[in-house]
C-alpha cells in the first residue's frame, strides 16, 4: 500500500493529491479488469467502494488535479478479446454509492432541488429493489426475436455472449406480439445459494477447482466459449432496467418493470414505489434483515425516480444517471482477539498504531490487521481526560469486533469488556519513533490549545520509515529536480548497501560517483543501466550542486513547508546561514527570533514550530550539514526595486483596503523591495491601516511606528 494511501484527504499536499489519483487510477482500473473482465475480485465490494470514495474525495478537493482516465468517468473494463465485442446503443453506466440514512435523504432532496419539484405537485415517487450482486447483461430484441446478448464491458463495448445466454432459461428467445420492434432489456445473470453449493459439490467431484463465491461461479459460467458448458450450469437473470427502445409501454419505472414481467421475463417481486425517504429507508432495512433468507447475493437497495420524463431531465452526470443510487449493505461484522498493537511510521512521519489480529474472515477477506487511528482512540480518553468518541480503550488480549467498511483495512467497532484478560494492560504509545528513535511530538492547534490528534517523527530526512518519500520529494521537479533520479530509480537506489553506491540519505546522492568509483560492482555494470546512462546520472547530479534557497528549504521536505512557504522563508532570511541560524534560536519561545519568525506574513504558528522542531532534532541537522558540505544554496535577494521608497523596509497592511485586495497590496510591496509582515513588532517600518483597523493600529501607535492611509501609500510608491 502507497503511503499516501493512509494521508486524510483533508491533510494532503497538491502533490501527494496527485500522487494519490494517480495511484488511485492505475490500482481501481486494475481491480476493475479483475472483477468485470476477470470475474476473481481481490478485495471486497467494500475495499472497492472505499477506493472509489477516496478518489471523489480528492478529486473534490483538488478540481484541477482530475485525470483524464480518472475512474469517476470510467465504467468497467475493456472487453475480452475471445468474445466478439458488441457497442451499447445506449452506455451501459454503473450508479453512485450511499451508505447511510442520511445520504438516502440528501439524494431525494438534491432530486428535488434539481428539478424545483414542488410539493403542490404531488409526491416525487421512487422504486426501491434489491441490487444483484451478480453479472450485469443486456439483450437486445428486434421484431421480438433476441439477436444478441452483450456484458457490459467498459459501458460502451461489452463481449457478445448471446449464444451462452441462449442457454439460460430465465431469457427468452422470442417475445410476444405487439412489442416494440427493438427493445433492450437489461438485467443480472445471478447464481441461487442451493445452486451454488450443487454446483461446487459437482466440480469437486469432477476432480475440478470450486468457485469461492456465486459471482465468479456465474461470470465462470457465462464466459464459457463452450455454450454446452453454460447450459449445464444453473444461472437465472432478474430483468430490471432497459437500453434502446424504438417506443415505451410506459412512462414510469414501475410500469416498464410490470410490462416486462408480461413479456415474459422474471422481475423481483421485492420491487417497491414509495412517495418518502421514510418508505425507501423502511424498505431498505426490510430486504437487509430478510437478505440471509433470499437465496440469493444482494449488496444493497437501489432507488430510481419512477416518472420517466424526470429521468430524463435530470439526466447523466459522468459515469451514472442522476435518478438512480445505490444504497449499498454494510460490511459484514466479526469478533476476533488483539494479539498484538504495533506502532507503523508513514511517509509524514505519521504513527499509527495498528491492532495485530488473531486470524478472521470477514466479508470472504482473511483479516490479520485493524487500523486503530491514533493514541487517544487507542486509550479511548482526550486529552480533557473525558471519553472520546469512538475511542475504544484498547489491549492485547481483547477480544474486539472488526468491520471491513470504508477503510483500507478493517475497523474495531467495539471491545467486549467482559472477556478481557485480567493482565490485560493498557497500550502505552511511543514518544519516540520506532524507527530512528528520534522524538515523536503531538502538535499543538495555538488558537484552540489542543493537541493534534497524530503524533509524529520529527526524524525527517534519517527517519528510515520516511526515508524513500522524502528522497523522492527531494529530487522532484520543483525541488532539486535531478533527471535521471525518478521515482524509480529512487527505489533503485535505496535498496543498495550504502557502501556499495546506494541512496539512503540526500548527501548520499552527491556522493554516488565516489562510492561508485570505490565499489566492487560499478553503476554501469548493474541491470537497466549502461556507461552513458551512467555517466549522464552523474552529469545530473553534478549540474544541480548550486540551487536557490527557497528550492533547498523546500527540498529538505519539512512538515507544512510548501513551494510558497519556502520562498517566504527564502525571503525572510536571505541566506541559509542566517536561516539556520535563526531557527535554533527560535527554539527558544520568548526570544525575538521566534517572533521575528512567526512575524512573517503567510506564516503561522503551526508552521513555525515544524521548521523550529526540524532543526531541534541533532539528526536533521547533521544531515543538512553532509548535504552543505556538497551543495551551495544560492542566497536569495530581495526583488529588484531602484529608487524605491520602501525597498528594505518591513510593511503591515491592516484593516479593509478599498483600492487593492490584501494579496495585491503584498504583491506590490514585495515588487518594491519591501517585506510584508503579518503582524507589528518593533521591526515594523510602516503601517498602511484603512477603514476597520484595530489592534494593529493600536500597537503601531503605541511603538511609535509610522502609519499611513491606502492613498497615502500609493503617492509614496509613486503608482
Amino acid at each position: 500500500m502507497s503511503d499516501t494511501a493512509s494521508i486524510p484527504v483533508e491533510e494532503l499536499s497538491e502533490e501527494q493529491a496527485k500522487a494519490e489519483l494517480q495511484r488511485l487510477a492505475v490500482e481501481i482500473a486494475h481491480h476493475d479488469a479483475l472483477y468485470y473482465r476477470e470475474d476473481y475480485p481481490e478485495i471486497s465490494d467494500a475495499d472497492y467502494d472505499a477506493l472509489r470514495q477516496r478518489n471523489a474525495a480528492i478529486e473534490q478537493a483538488f478540481p484541477n488535479l482530475v485525470r483524464e482516465d480518472s475512474p469517476s468517468v470510467k465504467v468497467g473494463a475493456a472487453p475480452q478479446e475471445a468474445f466478439g465485442k458488441v457497442t451499447h446503443a445506449i452506455a451501459m453506466l454503473s450508479l453512485d454509492n450511499e451508505f447511510s440514512d442520511e445520504g438516502v435523504a440528501d439524494f431525494v432532496a438534491k432530486v428535488r432541488r434539481f428539478l424545483r419539484y414542488d410539493p403542490l405537485h404531488g409526491a416525487l415517487a421512487v422504486t426501491a429493489e434489491p441490487k444483484i450482486d451478480g453479472l450485469s447483461l443486456s439483450l437486445r430484441y428486434e421484431n421480438g426475436r433476441l439477436v444478441t446478448a452483450a456484458m457490459r464491458g467498459d459501458g460502451t463495448t461489452g463481449e457478445n455472449v448471446t449464444r451462452n445466454a441462449e442457454t439460460i432459461d430465465d431469457i427468452p428467445k422470442r417475445l410476444p406480439d405487439g412489442v416494440p420492434e427493438v427493445v433492450e432489456i437489461r438485467g443480472e445473470v445471478y447464481m441461487a445459494h442451493t445452486d451454488f453449493a450443487a454446483l461446487n459439490e459437482r466440480m469437486i467431484g469432477n476432480g475440478g477447482k470450486p468457485f469461492s463465491n456465486p459471482r465468479n461461479a456465474t461470470a465462470g459460467s457465462l464466459r464459457q466459449l463452450k455454450p454446452e458448458i453454460t447450459a449445464s450450469r444453473p444461472l437465472r437473470y432478474f430483468a430490471y432496467a432497459w437500453g434502446e427502445m424504438s417506443s415505451f409501454p410506459a412512462d414510469t419505472q414501475m410500469g416498464m418493470i410490470e410490462a416486462f414481467a408480461g413479456w415474459g421475463f422474471v422481475t423481483n417481486p421485492l420491487m417497491k414505489r414509495c412517495e418518502s425517504v421514510q418508505e425507501l429507508l423502511a424498505v431498505y432495512h426490510d430486504i437487509e434483515e430478510g437478505r440471509a433468507e433470499l437465496g440469493y447475493d444482494i449488496d444493497g437497495v437501489v432507488y430510481k425516480v419512477d416518472r420517466l420524463d424526470l429521468q430524463e431531465r435530470l439526466g447523466y452526470v459522468s459515469r451514472s444517471p442522476r435518478w438512480a443510487i445505490a444504497h449499498k449493505f454494510p460490511a459484514e461484522k466479526a469478533f476476533t482477539i488483539v494479539r498484538d498493537i504495533e506502532t507503523q511510521v508513514g511517509r509524514t512521519g505519521a504513527l499509527t498504531p495498528v491492532a495485530k489480529l488473531e486470524l478472521v474472515t470477514v466479508g470472504g477477506v482473511v483479516v490479520s490487521n485493524a487500523t486503530l487511528h491514533n493514541e487517544d482512540y487507542v486509550k479511548g480518553i482526550g486529552q480533557d481526560g473525558e471519553p472520546i468518541r469512538g475511542g475504544k480503550d484498547i489491549r492485547v488480549g481483547d477480544t474486539v469486533q472488526i468491520q471491513r467498511a470504508g477503510d483500507v483495512i478493517p475497523q474495531v467497532l467495539d471491545v467486549d469488556l467482559t472477556k478481557r484478560p485480567a493482565d490485560a494492560q493498557a497500550f502505552m504509545f511511543p514518544t519516540r519513533c520506532p524507527a530512528c528513535g528520534s522524538h515523536a511530538v503531538r502538535e499543538e492547534n495555538p488558537k484552540t490549545g489542543r493537541l493534534d490528534a497524530i503524533r509524529r517523527c520529527t526524524g525527517g530526512l534519517i527517519c528510515s520509515a520516511q526515508a524513500k518519500e522524502k528522497l523522492k520529494h527531494f529530487v522532484s521537479r520543483n525541488a532539486f529536480d535531478i533527471e535521471g533520479l525518478s521515482d524509480k530509480q529512487v527505489e533503485f537506489f535505496y535498496e543498495i548497501p550504502l557502501e556499495e553506491g546506494g541512496i539512503h540519505q540526500p548527501a548520499d546522492i552527491f556522493t554516488l560517483q565516489q562510492c561508485d568509483a570505490k565499489s566492487l560492482v560499478k553503476l554501469k555494470n548493474r541491470d537497466g543501466w549502461g556507461e552513458t546512462s551512467a555517466k549522464n546520472l552523474f552529469a545530473a547530479i553534478d549540474a544541480c550542486r548550486q540551487i536557490d534557497l527557497n528550492r533547498f528549504i523546500y527540498a529538505l521536505g519539512i512538515r507544512h513547508v510548501g513551494e510558497g512557504n519556502a520562498k517566504l522563508l527564502a525571503r525572510a532570511y536571505g541566506s541559509w546561514e542566517a536561516f539556520s541560524n535563526a531557527m535554533r534560536e527560535a527554539e527558544n519561545h520568548a526570544s525575538g527570533a521566534w517572533a521575528d519568525l512567526n512575524n512573517i506574513d503567510g506564516i503561522g504558528e503551526i508552521l513555525a514550530e515544524a521548521v523550529v522542531q526540524f532543526f531541534a532534532e541533532e539528526h536533521n541537522r547533521q544531515a543538512a550539514a553532509a548535504l552543505l558540505a556538497e551543495v551551495t544554496p544560492i542566497d536569495m535577494e530581495a526583488p529588484a526595486a531602484d529608487g524605491s521608497p520602501v525597498a528594505g523596509k518591513t510593511v503591515v497592511f491592516t484593516g479593509s483596503l478599498e483600492r487593492l485586495s490584501r494579496d495585491e497590496a503584498k504583491a506590490m510591496a514585495e515588487r518594491l523591495g519591501a517585506k510584508v509582515a503579518g503582524s507589528v513588532s518593533k521591526k515594523t517600518d510602516l503601517v498602511v491601516a484603512g477603514p476597520g483597523a484595530g489592534s494593529k493600529l493600536k500597537k503601531a501607535e503605541d511603538l511609535g511606528v509610522d502609519v499611513i492611509t491606502e492613498n497615502v501609500w500609493f503617492e509614496l510608491v509613486g503608482e
